[in-house]
């Protein structure tokens, strides 16, 4: 129990330890082409951010970001990491980047991208569910299919095959499911990442920023802005690249982490 939340996570290959931080409305299942690259090199830590994926959900539950950072911290003790290698991407990047500044957390690199860090980021979208989430978690289940179908494929800049849509579909689904994907929206709150825009600061590790060209949810130029306050490099681009660059560029991903690490 994490944070008075059974949250559910893996561990795979050897080497030093690397942590993968997913982000909305995603899950661990982000990494399953990335991972398979890094084994050999790492030992990577993945999980599921406390109501997300095949971590607890349940009515009530606090979801939003002000929970993640401190279930973050509390990872790291249970696997007895102190300075590990970092992978994030969107609310996992706003989760590690709360850790590090306001719970003291310390990594030996971070490869951060598409991340939920500057104001302002809140699509209609969300706006609209943090108005009326009972109405939206009512819905008929076919109309909830349909409109989170349309949402995921928004994250990305190319056609997502079914069979991505269903992993990122399905912990959304059900009694279960459907209201905690609702109660994610109606959670998430720009104040979090206001509170930490005044911090940002150079980290005392290799900070690789990079962004998807192409991201309709964040834009690139927000990218660029991140890198200016927490990097000593510049945002990287990656062409034909969205929000969700896990499926339009996994090998992009792959071979920052694979440079960054080479050169810690």
């Amino acid at each position: 129990m994490i944070e008075g939340n059974a949250v559910r996570w893996g561990k795979s290959g050897d080497g030093p330890p690397l942590v993968a931080i997913h982000g909305t409305p995603f899950s661990s299942q982000v990494w399953r082409r990335i991972v398979p690259q890094l084994v050999d090199r790492r030992t990577v830590y993945f999980f599921d951010l406390v109501g997300y994926g095949q971590s607890e959900m349940r009515e009530g539950q606090d979801v939003s970001l002000a929970v993640q950072n401190k279930a973050l911290s509390a990872l790291f003790n249970e696997w007895g990491l102190e300075r590990p290698d970092v992978l994030a991407h969107d609310f996992g990047g706003a989760t590690a980047l709360r850790a590090y500044y306001l719970d003291g957390l310390r990594y030996a690199s971070l490869t951060i991208f598409d991340a939920v860090a500057l104001a302002p980021w809140g699509s209609p979208l969300i706006q609209h569910v943090r108005k009326h989430e009972n109405a939206f978690s009512g819905m008929p289940d076919y109309m909830h299919r349909a409109l989170l179908k349309a949402y995921l494929q928004t994250a990305a800049c190319n056609p997502l095959s079914d069979e991505a849509l269903d992993v990122y579909s399905r912990p959304w689904l059900g009694l279960i499911g459907q209201p905690a994907f609702y109660r994610q929206i109606a959670q998430m709150d720009q104040k979090y990442t206001d509170e930490l825009q005044e911090r940002y600061r150079v980290m005392d590790c290799p900070v690789k920023v990079l962004w998807g060209e192409n991201d309709n949810w964040i834009p690139y130029e927000n990218g660029e802005a991140l890198a200016s306050l927490i990097s000593d490099g510049p945002c990287v681009p990656i062409r034909n690249a969205g929000h969700l660059v896990q499926e339009d560029r996994p090998e992009a991903i792959v071979a920052a982490v694979l440079k960054q690490l080479a050169n810690t």
